[in-house]
């Protein structure tokens, strides 16, 4: 999904992505913490940043052709 405005990087919900939906997160500036319109996931940067690296070994060797299974 794009970046819609400038301001603060948009991120992907960590819940939705292991569903495989591409869901922007929302900036709560009061609480200081991200949260999910489609899901009841909320948390605060460095929660979300985390649960995103854990879901890239998913897609890690996405680009590499396996021919072997040995």
């Amino acid at each position: 999904m794009a970046q819609s405005g400038k301001g603060r990087l948009n991120y992907r919900c960590p819940s939705c992505f292991m569903r495989d939906l591409d869901i922007d997160m929302f900036y709560d500036k009061e609480k200081d913490e991200y949260y999910c319109l489609r899901c009841q996931y909320c948390g605060n940067e460095a929660d979300v940043l985390e649960k995103n690296e854990m879901i890239r070994f998913r897609y890690g060797r996405m680009h590499e052709r396996i021919t072997n299974f040995d």
